[in-house]
């Protein structure tokens, strides 16, 4: 299986990592690296995220990578990362239809 980022997930990496870099410009590499990094396990293990509380359907999926979840959707040939939030904020919508 293959791993697709959408562009909001792209884009909610870059802007949480440039708000981590205000203060800490290395941590902030290396919490974007880790995200990227714990998303390659999905290739071989789809389903070892949890299901997503707010959605309770098997193919919508979570890592959590510190105080951050990954959302994730495991289809029939890809893995579609949706989203990226703090795991404080509540998950919208339209972060599943990006």
């Amino acid at each position: 299986m293959e791993i697709e980022w959408s562009p909001l997930a792209i884009e909610r990496v870059i802007e949480l990592a440039e708000y981590i870099a205000l203060d800490k410009p290395d941590v902030a590499m290396q919490w974007a690296s880790d995200i990227f990094d714990s998303t390659d396990k999905l290739m071989e293990h789809p389903r070892s995220g949890r299901i997503v509380p707010e959605i309770q359907e098997d193919d919508y999926r979570e890592l959590i990578e510190g105080s951050y979840r990954i959302i994730y959707l495991i289809g029939v040939s890809k893995i579609s990362v949706l989203t990226v939030r703090h795991g404080k904020q509540l998950l919208s919508v339209e972060d599943l239809t990006s």
